[in-house]
């Protein structure tokens, strides 16, 4: 292809997003779509993307997973499809190992096949939640199903993909392009601005980091060609959910007297106790950082970016499109 000056300009990469009607992929399909060509697949749940190509697939049936990464050849595929609830994931197990391990293992064998790098996004809870900080080559000893079936997909990856990435995050926040069945952010920002209660969690500590920064990522890692990796992403600094209620309410001005702390469901996996009420999934930043000359926020310096993002409103025109949008890793 060549630009007005008859210059010849790289062509331009293609990301394929499974499950891009999801909170993660619409978000990164919303940030990647300036720099590649981005097409997505959905199940039940259609959405419309400005610039993005969307269309059904179920990762179900392997004939249809097939089609769509011979036609469209991607570069990269983001695997974002699959239950990252951990409630949701105790009570729906088969469903779980269905989506989460499944799926991804069709999804990595035609990417193999049809030379297209599988992009993974795990999670902290593939650890236990001792009060230690956890290093990239800690063996995961995941206690709720969310976990165990993150951690399989991992290892599976790891063990069978001759091209991979994978980023094992903290807690990613922000909004989703539906808003029937709203998250964590979302709820606890519309309560607030109506002035109601909020229970939040005080026993699992977690980094919180907006969507962005990993989009951001992602991409530094696209363009450098990493190749066979699994990082650890999160904010400098771990906090419950009521913590980050308080220092959400400190930036986006609202009232802290409305936030009050609670003791949400923690479902383990039968046979394994909790020693503690308390659960730390701090995850060591340090390979990350160095490989990718990066210093990533804390928690408040991530939600002072969102407030800029946002630009500290609930209007959803503003979250669309995502305004002042480029990353600054602070």
């Amino acid at each position: 292809m060549s630009n007005e000056e008859g210059i010849e300009e790289p062509e331009q990469k293609t990301i394929l997003i499974i499950g891009i009607s999801s909170f993660i992929g619409s978000n990164l399909a919303q940030y990647l779509k300036k720099y590649y060509r981005v097409i997505g697949t959905y199940y039940q749940n259609p959405v419309k993307i400005q610039g993005v190509l969307t269309l059904p697939m179920n990762i179900s049936k392997k004939e249809e997973v097939q089609r769509v990464i011979f036609s469209f050849k991607p570069d990269f595929t983001i695997y974002a499809a699959g239950l990252n609830s951990i409630l949701e994931c105790d009570s729906k197990q088969e469903q779980t190992d269905r989506l989460n391990t499944t799926g991804l293992i069709t999804v990595a064998e035609y990417c193999q096949r049809y030379k297209s790098q599988i992009c993974y996004l795990s999670t902290c809870h593939v650890f236990s939640g001792e009060e230690k900080k956890y290093i990239e080559m800690d063996i995961p000893d995941a206690n709720t199903y969310y976990g165990k079936s993150q951690a399989a997909a991992e290892f599976y990856i790891q063990k069978t993909s001759l091209n991979y990435v994978i980023f094992r995050t903290c807690r990613l926040y922000g909004r989703s392009l539906k808003m029937s069945n709203p998250n964590y952010f979302e709820t606890l920002q519309k309560e607030l601005h109506i002035g109601n209660q909020v229970s939040c969690d005080n026993n699992v500590l977690t980094g919180y980091l907006d969507i962005y920064y990993i989009a951001a990522m992602m991409k530094i890692c696209f363009e450098k060609e990493v190749k066979n990796r699994l990082f650890q992403v999160s904010s400098r600094d771990i906090m419950t959910a009521y913590d980050f209620a308080n220092a959400y309410a400190e930036i986006f001005h609202s009232d802290k007297g409305m936030i009050s702390k609670a003791k949400w469901k923690y479902p383990m996996i039968k046979g394994m106790s909790g020693g503690s009420d308390k659960y730390f999934l701090q995850m060591d930043i340090s390979n990350l950082e160095g490989f990718l000359s990066i210093k990533l926020p804390t928690v408040k310096e991530s939600l002072a970016f969102t407030f800029k993002r946002l630009n500290g409103s609930l209007d959803k025109e503003n979250k669309a499109e995502g305004k002042g949008e480029g990353i600054k890793f602070i």
